[in-house]
């Protein structure tokens, strides 16, 4: 079956599209039962969208920048869930190395670009060069701002080849990443997300507001505009990126025959091992 033209549930389609409502506050925060009612609709398009990219050599690329907390991992996580790793790959790459940082800026990045039949994830991107690195001292003002002078031809480049690049900024509020981070510091599961850079950024918020509005304004083009997403209600913003992205793809959901499952094999003589001496303490 063909992709539906009906859009999907959410806000779609448009650059800058943020998830809130037209006017008034936000709404309440979803509910999970609803959440994965939703979630695993979109789940289902994803594959459908995944089968396309296999059989139709798609080349798209994602990328996800945001503040501290604004939800990207999670994200991503949602995007990932039902879809195979080896078309859905997710790119995080570490600091750079000394040999990497003597490199042409963006030469660390080309080589995990997407290939015919994938779909690659940034899980923040070149555009570090345009937030962290110039917020905290990484770059040169004068390497920043000719980063934002260059990137969008590199971009177009992408785009010309033949890569469908979609790029996400999820936007959390002060209080907001205020909450989360405080949640970090005091469970136990998530300590290992708060790092001495996070501290030092967060004392840096309207520096990061100044350079997130400066790399949008330099690099929001025709063939690969931002699309920001308000993150404060993290499910909403999930099944709203999703939704989008779902849109911004130009897939057809291929049709599927009728599966149906062979005889198996007699057991013949075939005696079973007995495998109760190699189980583990059934604990739970």
């Amino acid at each position: 079956m063909g992709k539906k033209n009906t859009k999907h549930n959410g806000h779609n389609g448009h650059k800058g599209d943020n998830g809130s409502p037209a006017a008034g506050a936000a709404p309440e925060k979803m509910k999970n039962k609803e959440y994965i009612t939703e979630l695993e609709k979109l789940e289902a398009e994803l594959v459908a969208m995944q089968e396309w990219v296999k059989s139709s050599g798609a080349k798209i690329c994602i990328v996800f920048e945001g503040r501290d907390t604004a939800g990207k991992g999670g994200t991503i996580k949602a995007i990932t869930g039902r879809v195979s790793p080896r078309v859905f790959r997710v790119v995080a790459l570490p600091a750079p190395t000394e040999r990497e940082k003597s490199q042409m800026y963006i030469q660390r990045y080309v080589p995990h670009f997407p290939a015919a039949g994938e779909v690659v994830i940034f899980d923040r991107s070149w555009y570090n060069r345009a937030g962290v690195e110039r917020v905290l001292g990484f770059c040169t003002p004068k390497q920043s701002q000719r980063f934002l002078e260059q990137v969008p031809g590199v971009e177009k480049a992408m785009v010309d080849s033949g890569i469908v690049l979609v790029k996400y900024w999820l936007e959390v509020g002060e209080d907001e990443q205020t909450r989360r981070l405080q949640g970090r510091i005091d469970d136990p599961r998530k300590i290992w997300k708060l790092t001495d850079m996070d501290l030092k950024s967060y004392t840096h918020w309207y520096d990061y507001a100044r350079a997130r509005d400066d790399m949008i304004k330099a690099t929001d083009s025709e063939w690969a505009p931002w699309h920001v997403c308000h993150s404060d209600d993290k499910k909403r913003a999930r099944l709203n990126i999703i939704s989008h992205l779902l849109d911004s793809v130009p897939y057809k959901a291929p049709r599927h025959k009728k599966v149906v499952l062979p005889e198996r094999d007699k057991p013949s003589n075939y005696k079973e091992l007995d495998l109760e001496r190699h189980s583990i303490p059934t604990r739970f």
